[in-house]
């Protein structure tokens, strides 16, 4: 499984719905509110021979509320 970090920034006043819609489809590894640019950074696990865009684009981005993501592949160098 490749490990993949995945910011994202929701519309003003849909952060707690968004998470909640993300906990409800059992994706991520991890989620955690944020400061900055992105209200929430997700860890999730991508299963092997999945394409990581179809992915995500499938199961996160047709959450409502989500307004833009920021993708980070993790790999294996130690």
């Amino acid at each position: 499984m490749a490990c993949v970090f995945v910011q994202i920034r929701c519309q003003p006043g849909k952060t707690y719905a968004v998470a909640d819609a993300i906990y409800e489809r059992e994706i991520a590894s991890e989620l955690y509110s944020t400061s900055g640019d992105y209200d929430l950074l997700m860890k999730l696990y991508i299963p092997n021979g999945e394409d990581t865009g179809r992915f995500i684009n499938d199961n996160l981005l047709d959450i409502d509320g989500i307004d833009r993501s920021l993708t980070t592949l993790t790999f294996q160098a130690f």
